[in-house]
Formats: C-alpha cells, sequence, structure tokens
C-alpha cells in the first residue's frame, strides 16, 4: 500500500511539470504570433468595421526593454460619421421653387386664396399657379420655368409672406402623382380592438332599497311660450377675406376719426343728358369710348375743388395739408369688395381722357388685376351708388382724404320751371365731409358749384 501511494505522488507530479511546459510554451507562441500581426500593421492605420459609420485610430509605441517588437494600443478613439450622398433631383438641379413675389411696399403678407393648377399639371414659365389675397388687390404666383408640380408647399387658406415657398416644380420629370399638404394623410396602423372590460361581478348579497323620498309637485307651467330660435343648421360660418376685413377696418377708423356731416341737394340732369344724347355718336367715333355722365361729374368736381381748396386738403396732426393737384378715387363694387382706383391728373383731363380711364380701371378692378399703385394715394373721391339705384345715401370718407361726392340714380319727379309743373330727370347728391376741417358753408359752396356745372356744362368752356 505505501509503495502504491508513493507511484501516485510521483506520476502527478510528472504531469503538472508536463502541463505547465506546454502553457509556456503555447504561451510563447501566442505572444510571438500576436507580435507578427501586429508588426503587419503599419505605423498609423485607420480601420472601418463593416456596418458602422465610426473609424478607429491606431498607433504603435515601442514596449520598454523590447526593441524588436512594438505593441500597439489604443491612442485615441475617433467617432466620426460617414456622409453618404443620394442623388436627389434637387442636387441634379432639375428642380425650381414658386415663391410669393413682393407684394408692394404697404403689403406684408397675404392669404392663399387658391390654387389654379394641381400637382402633376404641367405649367409653362411665367403661368400662373395660385392667387394670393392681400388687403388691397389679388396677386398671382407664377411658375419660374417650365415643368411638372411636384408638390405645393403650403395649403389654401394660410398666410404667407414675400419670399416663402409656394411649389416645387420638375424641370425634367414628368407629371408624378404628388399631392398638396391638404390632402396627405397620416398612415396609422390599424387600432387593436380593445379587449372587452370585464363586468363587474354582482356581490350575492341582497341590497336593500331605501324607500323613495316623495317628489315635489311640478311648477305650474306657465302660459308664455319662449321665442323659438332657428336651428343652427341653417347657419354657415364663413371667414372674412382680408380684402373685406380691410374695407371694414378702414371704413371703421373713418367714423372714429372724422367729424362726419353731409350735406345734400338736387341736381337737374336734363341739359347734361341732352349734351350727352347729342353728341355721343361722333364722340364715340372720335375717341373710341362712349361718353357717360361720370366724366361730368369728374369734371364737375375739379371745378369745385379750384374754387373750395379745402374741401381737397386734409388734416395732418396739427397741420393741414393743401394738396395743389386733383387726383379724384372712383369707387367701384366687385364681387370681392370695394376697391377705390385713382383718376391722377384729372384736372388736366378732358371727357375723353377720363372716360378711358374710368373703363381701363373698371375693367382692372372687375378681373381682379388693378395694381397697388392704381389705388394708392387721392385727394377726393367720388361714388356712384346711382348704377344699384340707390335714390339717396350717407357716404363715408376714405381716408386720410376728408370728403366724398355721392351721386344717386335719376329719377322723374315733378319739377316747377317757370311757374309750371313738368317733369325733370333729377339726382339727388350728397356730399360727406370732416366737419373738423371744412366747415359747413364751404361744404354748401362746393356742392352748389356741382349743381351750377351739371345744369349747364357751358359754365366750364367759359369757366365761370
Amino acid at each position: 500500500m505505501m509503495l502504491r501511494a508513493v507511484i501516485r505522488r510521483a506520476s502527478s507530479r510528472a504531469s503538472s511539470s508536463v502541463s505547465s511546459g506546454l502553457g509556456k510554451s503555447l504561451q510563447s507562441s501566442r505572444v510571438s504570433a500576436s507580435a507578427l500581426s501586429f508588426h503587419s500593421v503599419s505605423s498609423t492605420q485607420t480601420l472601418v468595421p463593416r456596418g458602422s459609420h465610426a473609424h478607429h485610430s491606431f498607433h504603435h509605441r515601442s514596449c520598454p526593454g523590447c526593441p524588436d517588437c512594438s505593441r500597439t494600443i489604443f491612442s485615441n478613439f475617433q467617432c466620426t460619421t460617414l456622409q453618404t450622398s443620394r442623388p436627389f433631383s434637387s442636387d441634379a438641379g432639375d428642380v425650381v421653387e414658386a415663391v410669393v413675389p413682393h407684394m408692394g411696399e404697404s403689403i406684408t403678407d397675404g392669404t392663399l386664396a387658391n390654387f389654379l393648377k394641381k400637382p402633376g399639371d404641367r405649367v409653362e414659365a411665367d403661368e400662373a399657379i395660385a392667387q394670393i389675397e392681400t388687403d388691397k388687390v389679388t396677386i398671382d404666383i407664377a411658375s419660374p420655368a417650365s415643368g411638372v408640380i411636384q408638390e405645393f408647399l403650403v395649403k389654401e387658406g394660410d398666410t404667407v409672406e414675400p419670399g416663402n415657398k409656394v411649389a416645387i416644380i420638375s424641370t425634367s420629370a414628368d407629371a408624378v402623382s404628388h399631392v398638396a399638404p391638404s390632402e396627405k394623410t397620416a398612415e396609422k396602423p390599424a387600432a387593436k380592438p380593445s379587449p372587452p372590460a370585464e363586468e363587474p361581478k354582482l356581490e350575492s348579497s341582497k341590497v336593500v332599497e331605501k324607500p323613495k323620498a316623495p317628489s315635489p309637485p311640478s311648477p305650474t307651467k306657465q302660459s308664455a311660450k319662449e321665442p323659438q330660435l332657428p336651428p343652427k343648421d341653417r347657419e354657415r360660418r364663413v371667414p372674412m377675406t382680408r380684402l373685406r376685413k380691410r374695407v371694414a377696418t378702414r371704413l371703421k377708423d373713418s367714423q372714429n376719426t372724422f367729424a362726419l356731416l353731409t350735406t345734400f341737394n338736387e341736381v337737374d340732369m336734363t341739359n347734361l343728358m341732352k349734351l350727352r344724347s347729342q353728341y355721343k355718336d361722333a364722340f364715340f367715333e372720335k375717341h373710341g369710348v362712349k361718353l357717360g355722365l361720370m366724366s361730368g361729374f369728374i369734371k364737375a368736381a375739379v371745378s369745385a375743388l379750384q374754387h373750395q381748396p379745402v374741401v381737397n386738403a386734409v388734416i395732418d396732426g396739427d397741420d393741414i395739408i393743401y394738396r395743389d393737384y386733383v387726383d379724384i378715387s372712383i369707387a367701384v363694387g366687385t364681387s370681392k369688395g370695394l376697391v377705390v382706383p385713382v383718376i391722377r391728373g384729372a384736372d388736366q383731363m378732358n371727357f375723353a381722357d377720363i372716360e378711358k380711364t374710368i373703363n381701363s380701371l373698371a375693367k382692372k378692378a372687375n378681373e381682379g388685376t388693378i395694381s397697388i399703385d392704381e389705388m394708392a394715394g387721392g385727394s377726393f373721391t367720388v361714388s356712384n351708388g346711382g348704377v344699384y339705384g340707390s335714390l339717396i345715401s350717407t357716404p363715408i370718407i376714405n381716408p386720410p382724404q376728408s370728403a366724398i361726392l355721392g351721386m344717386h340714380s335719376i329719377v322723374q319727379r315733378p319739377m316747377v320751371v317757370g311757374g309750371s309743373v313738368v317733369p325733370r330727370p333729377m339726382m339727388y347728391v350728397a356730399l360727406t365731409y370732416d366737419h373738423r376741417l371744412i366747415d359747413g358753408r364751404e361744404a354748401v359752396y362746393f356742392l352748389r358749384r356741382i349743381k351750377d356745372v351739371v345744369e349747364d356744362p357751358q359754365r366750364l368752356l367759359l369757366d365761370i
């Protein structure tokens, strides 16, 4: 037994020494292989792992006491995102952007009223694709180049400013099915049906019901019935246009600022209508425009303003500004609202020039193509409500002016002429003025001058 124990100890020592030697040899071979593998790396090398967006920098440093080999260590770790490029059409320069144009000195923004084209439509250069509604005019947004509309970047009803991007137009692609932002719907996964709620378990114990208290006697019904209001589904609410809001603001400011007063008179239209009927054919043949009654009132207003310069003036703070020119505004009612274009230098025009200018401005106003410059300024306004059948009214001053003349419909009325009662075509005229600046005497003299010139147009020739 003792001999067997000695043999076992000797064999275990031998196997441990062999394992230790074998381990050292393996470790030395690993170190040499590792050193060989690190020697194969350059002094500074960048490694980019596959599928990663970062690169690592490795540098060699000499091992202390080992001049023949080097050990590679991490000196730093730089995380730099690799930039990938994708050939988008915008980078290739085959798309252009339609932007909001400059809308005038006094206009800073507008409302996108409607789109004239749809995504996928082909447009030509300078072709209108949308319209912007401002406080004064409607402005078109034109395509900067020929191409196909890819998408709109704004929606109808949005407020836009000059320089804002409105649409993306491809100059090379064919019509592609794109939708406007208002038509895009976010795709959401179908909601999973919620599990049915567990019904509360009824307690086995019976609930003892309390006896109900006697209900109070119902109040006696009143004999008077409440007014029946119309149902809400028979009403509709629409937002105000910018032009309508602007008109409302200016008219209310006029009432709040001016001391408004209106004086009236009546005009016999017999002689002016006779003059028109006598020369209308020759006038049209020479000037290419019809002779109307409006030009006669414009000429009469010019004469009255020259006789009463204070009506052509305006209050500015503590000063009075007298205008030595006559720019007469004419009120034109359109489907979108009231606009007031200006006849500039009316005191330098004859009947034909006035008629041509009125026709041109009225046409632009109804078509929505009138510009800001054509409505800026004006020292006096003439409003003809008679074209709509108005018999008499009190017009409101158009700021920053000080007076406005209102014309009305022509009606045959019995008048006393030379001691006899005869039918005459009569028109009521009204002058609303700022009583802070214009006294009643000047206002009556002004309206009287209008009456005298219209009833006897020959006064214009003789300047009397």
